[in-house]
């Protein structure tokens, strides 16, 4: 009988990868905000070139990397892209300052775990192989060796048996040498000079008042598809901690990259930058909840708070507001009592339709980050659906409300929906609907700013800011607040406030899965205050998250044209047409969205020099 049968967990054969940074304390203890900045664009860095390999980032704790491919060549082709291109990234500093990475790469059996986690001998003697390999080096095992050999463009060399800690018999070692600069789809493009040392450099040390970081609770119903609700309960407590204006929440997308993950308490406090950490679990039955919650100060590893609850699925709504207060009261016993009195939101009090709302919200979420365009317009869809059957249940669903205003904003900027105009209409309605029930609705505000900045309206455009502002006043914390305030400033072209808020932003959601749109939004501004290098840097920074996505290469060109680099320019604009020739006939045409008149000017007018439909002249008096 297979010990393994029956127990969620199988054993299979996997190219394991382990990665760690060479000199990691001695960097930070140099200048550590640089280290910080360097280490995030490490990690987007080995993201692009795993996925892009077919493999399964694990962990990313500290400085390390741990991932699993299925095929021995995609687990080294993944290594010498990503370590190409982080020498290609670490040009311009010095030697000793450079962030370097070893990798080691075995071949061999794992356990795999039913959340993705991996164990055994063939994770360890990955991780033994990564402490043989040189700063910047790869090293692999036989196993390894003799998969890939002659399938890669590299050689090996012999660095014979070696004895490793916890393991049995001494492993055979190679270390391989790149032979050809290999070259993907999703490489940082040619266009794109080496580059510069990212400007973006968050800073982790704690904020001057009570932080918190929620991690998504744990779904131990025994039906996968009741993760939805445990998600749906975290989220809330993380809407409703945000509010109060005394505290620092760390944003929900930052919060769910730990989702399924066995996290370290201080590991997680370290990378996000917060001293308390609350964890839990959702077991919920026919007619009944179960929840479970912790809180943990990170500083001391001591349980400040712990709590179980056993409560009818009715009283769900009861649960939410208790978990929230007694947090709050734990850690920030300061609050004044009037603060705790509106924790709760306006919503409705059905549980058939709060399950309702969050299950769309989630598929709302899910399809914002499909880049496959069939899947991404189909989860639209269904989370339209399900709101709208929502909504027919109780039309006081602030949740629901919200899901219907981003769709339709989502379908709108993608030019996804058949009748744009009337997508718009029913996006301001569902937003509006949503203030309505609830004059405090930051998301709500914050989706009709959005809404008014996208058609490219004066007038709306002159009511998308003040909307935006009052979002952030009610919540501060809020992510969707922060993107719909600066994404207004830039509509309006407030190239130094929408940087503020961006820098914010990045603080607040350190692992944002959805980087590379701050990032874009950041080379725009950049691109409108005349900070033409920072705008080649924000814009590399999100090539290297999202190399396929369009507007980050027209940016990068619309940069280059003003530091006066034409062939770069239209290197980055030939990449950027490729990807989507429509856009760029659009902004050609004077169809950006953004800007003061001279700022849509100078968009136009150098993204025409870079394609040579304009002479270099011309960008000389916008520069």
């Amino acid at each position: 009988m297979n010990p393994l049968e029956g127990s969620g967990m199988r054993q299979r054969l996997a190219a394991i990868l382990a990665a760690d940074a060479a000199g990691y304390s001695r960097l930070m203890s140099i200048d550590d905000k640089a280290t910080v900045a360097a280490l995030d664009a490490a990690r987007a860095v080995f993201r692009t070139h795993i996925k892009a390999q077919q493999g399964r980032v694990i962990d990313m704790a500290g400085d390390s990397v741990l991932a699993v491919f299925d095929t021995a060549s995609g687990a080294v082709t993944a290594a010498l892209e990503a370590q190409r291109q982080l020498e290609a990234l670490a040009a311009h500093v010095p030697a000793e300052r450079r962030m370097r990475f070893r990798i080691g790469i075995h071949l061999g059996d794992v356990i795999e775990k039913a959340d993705g986690t991996v164990y055994g001998d063939g994770v360890n003697i990955a991780a033994r192989l990564e402490g043989l390999a040189e700063p910047g080096g790869i090293t692999v095992s036989e196993s390894i060796r003799s998969a890939v050999k002659g399938k890669v463009d590299a050689s090996f060399e012999d660095q014979g048996e070696q004895a490793v800690k916890n393991i049995a018999d001494p492993v055979r070692a190679w270390r391989v040498r790149a032979v050809a600069a290999a070259s993907t789809a999703t490489a940082v493009p040619a266009t794109a000079p080496a580059a510069a040392r990212p400007r973006v450099e968050v800073d982790p040390s704690l904020p001057d008042k009570p932080s918190i970081a929620v991690l998504p609770f744990s779904n131990i119903s025994g039906d996968p598809e009741q993760a939805y609700f445990a998600d749906g309960i975290t989220e809330d407590i993380i809407t409703e901690l945000s509010r109060f204006h005394s505290l620092f929440v760390i944003a929900r997308n930052s919060s769910f990259t730990y989702k399924g993950k066995a996290a370290d308490v201080r590991t997680v406090a370290k990378e996000l930058g917060v001293r308390y950490v609350l964890e839990g679990s959702i077991r919920k039955s026919a007619d009944r909840i179960r929840a479970t919650a912790q809180l943990i100060d990170a500083l001391t590893g001591a349980h400040i708070w712990a709590e179980k609850y056993d409560r009818v699925l009715a009283d769900i709504f009861d649960l939410q507001e208790e978990l929230t207060r007694s947090i709050v009261m734990a850690i920030a016993p300061h609050i004044e009592a009037v603060e705790l009195h509106g924790i709760l939101r306006r919503q409705s009090q059905n549980l058939g339709v709060y399950e309702k709302s969050v299950s769309a919200w989630a598929k709302a979420w899910s399809a914002y980050l499909h880049s496959d365009v069939r899947l991404r317009d189909k989860g639209l869809a269904e989370a339209l659906a399900e709101a709208e059957a929502a909504l027919a249940i109780d039309s006081r669903s602030s949740r629901a409300w919200h899901v219907k205003a981003f769709v339709h904003w989502r379908r709108y900027y993608l030019g996804a929906a058949p009748d744009r105009t009337a997508a718009w209409q029913a996006g301001m309605s569902a937003a509006t609907a949503a203030i309505e029930i609830d004059r405090n609705d930051c998301d709500a505000y914050a989706l009709k700013a959005l809404l008014l900045t996208v058609p490219a309206d004066a007038r709306l455009a002159a009511q998308a800011l003040p909307c935006a502002q009052r979002a952030y006043e009610l919540n501060p914390n809020n992510m969707t607040a922060l993107a719909a305030i600066a994404f207004s400033e830039l509509g309006a072209g407030l190239a130094e406030e929408a940087c503020v808020h961006l820098h914010q932003a990045l603080r607040l959601s350190p692992r944002d899965p959805l980087r590379q749109e701050l990032y874009l939004m950041l080379a725009t501004a950049s691109l409108f205050a005349g900070e033409y290098a920072d705008g080649v840097e924000y814009a590399l920074l999100g090539i290297t998250e999202a190399p396929q996505m369009p507007a980050l290469h027209g940016y990068l060109a619309m940069n280059l044209i003003g530091l006066g680099d034409i062939a770069k320019a239209k290197e980055a604009l030939d990449t950027e047409r490729q990807l989507a020739p429509a856009w760029t006939e659009r902004i050609l045409g004077g169809g950006s969205i953004f800007g003061k008149p001279v700022q849509r000017r100078r968009i136009t007018t150098f993204l025409r020099v870079a394609a040579g439909l304009e002479d270099p002249s011309a960008a000389d008096a916008l520069r």
